[in-house]
């Protein structure tokens, strides 16, 4: 996903670089139609990971817990576990949300070229 999420923003980026200037108005419009769609799949996939994230790290908690509860082996590796899925999935999700945050200011570029 990061890699489709950054090669589509380089996409987007060049356009506005680039190509907007030449542009016709159907053809900036078609571009911003396309982009709006693709910020909404992007803010869906922002919302499942803040879900999975936020669960996670819920499950991270309870799992200290039982350890400060009850400590054992099995609890130490429950929550390690759980750690480890936790750590990934908060750096993927700043990954999504600094992402949608810089295409809303690349929307507002494209729709500032027509005038809007």
């Amino acid at each position: 996903m990061k890699k489709y999420v950054l090669e589509y923003m380089n996409k987007v980026q060049r356009f506005i670089d680039q190509d907007i200037k030449e542009a016709d108005k159907n053809k900036i419009l078609s571009v911003l139609a396309e982009f709006e769609i693709k910020i909404s799949y992007f803010q869906h996939e922002r919302l499942i990971h803040l879900i999975v994230t936020v669960l996670f790290a819920i499950l991270e908690v309870i799992s200290i817990a039982l350890i400060l509860i009850a400590p054992s082996p099995a609890a130490l590796i429950l929550s390690a576990l759980f750690l480890v899925l936790v750590v990934p999935y908060v750096m993927h999700y700043y990954f999504l949300e600094n992402s949608v945050q810089k295409m809303y200011k690349m929307r507002d570029q494209i729709r500032e070229s027509l005038g809007d």
